[in-house]
């Protein structure tokens, strides 16, 4: 099911100013698996909710294809819906949780007994809990609930599946689990899913494309790789990734950081002042004789993970960036050093 989102427009009553969603457009193709990420404010659970249908949208234009949802009802959507807490019925087993959307259905559209048994079997099946249909969803863990919950969203054979920040409840090495046990999920059923993040590692080792939403904008839309490796705006490369920032400028066809020519090529001829973005990886710690070589401070050192990072302030003109610390390099704070900066991403002043 594609689905296309025209100038959507939502404010809520007693807003702090502007709208939650300010002329959104985004379109989804089918059988797409689509990240909507950003900070917490940004619109991307509003917009979710106005595709499911919870909220109702001022202005826009939302279609499944090429009928127009706009003023469809939830039911009519056809759209499951997985929440962060789960939201299951605790008096029900788990069979019943997932068989729960079926069995309210009226009389005219709702399965035989023994289809809705057998619908809900496969999808046991399918999330890997093919035991536990007669427990209560107090007997598992955080993991497996949000599976039932996505099993659930699945027995209504829905034509959209939507999810909101759906291992937001769950630890660091479940939530890693449960990504790629839904992304199995996603090749092996198709359905066009949206879901909500905050987690920029989550957003790009999930999605095929990503949303970035910010102050109820999209800032940028692209594939994981486009995102990290092209942002759009200073925003996107601050919020995907890690990243910092020197201000630089160009004169004579050349890029200077204070009194450093830096090697980075360039198509700017005339002056322009703005900021160089780099991530951990763009800057070297090197001698400070070396060539190309740009006089930084250590200005704090940590551990992250299998490397380790070193804080430094560049050309006495910038504040903390962090790069990659090479293994047996002996480093204390405080210690000057040289750094090259190998690349960066330029965005000039407003």
């Amino acid at each position: 099911m594609r689905i296309s989102i025209r100038n959507i427009v939502k404010a809520f009553e007693g807003g702090l100013g502007r709208p939650a969603l300010n002329g959104v457009s985004l379109d989804i193709r089918s059988g797409e698996l689509v990240a909507l990420l950003g900070p917490s404010g940004s619109g991307k659970t509003t917009l979710l909710r106005v595709i499911a249908g919870l909220e109702v949208a001022q202005s826009g234009t939302l279609l499944f294809g090429d009928e127009d949802a706009s003023d469809m009802s939830v039911q009519e959507r056809k759209v499951g819906f997985v929440f962060q807490h789960y939201a299951l019925f605790r008096h029900l087993t788990v069979a019943d949780n997932i068989a729960f959307g079926l069995n309210v259905r009226d009389r005219a559209t709702r399965p035989p007994p023994a289809e809705i048994r057998r619908r809900v079997d496969d999808l046991l099946e399918l999330v890997q809990l093919a035991s536990y249909g007669k427990r209560y969803p107090a007997q598992l863990s955080g993991g497996q609930r949000q599976r039932v919950a996505l099993a659930r969203a699945l027995a209504v054979e829905p034509r959209v599946l939507l999810l909101d920040e759906p291992f937001g409840a769950l630890d660091a090495q479940v939530r890693r689990d449960l990504r790629r046990w839904l992304r199995d999920i996603h090749h092996r059923t198709g359905h066009t899913t949206v879901f909500v993040t905050h987690d920029q590692e989550e957003a790009l080792e999930l999605a095929d494309r990503v949303a970035v939403l910010s102050g109820g904008k999209v800032e940028q839309v692209g594939t994981p790789d486009e995102i990290y490796d092209t942002p759009a705006s200073p925003f996107v490369y601050r919020f995907v990734g890690e990243s910092g920032s020197v201000p630089v400028e160009f004169r004579d066809g050349r890029m200077w950081l204070g009194k450093y020519a830096l090697p980075i090529p360039t198509d700017f001829e005339s002056s322009q002042a703005g900021d160089l973005f780099l991530r951990p990886q763009d800057v070297e710690i090197v001698e400070r004789e070396a060539p190309d070589a740009v006089a930084a401070r250590i200005v704090g050192l940590r551990r992250s993970g299998a490397t380790r990072r070193a804080e430094i302030s560049i050309g006495g003109v910038s504040g903390p960036i962090e790069t990659v610390a090479l293994p047996q390099a002996v480093l204390s704070v405080g210690e000057e050093v040289g750094v090259r900066i190998r690349k960066g991403q330029f965005f000039p002043r407003a």
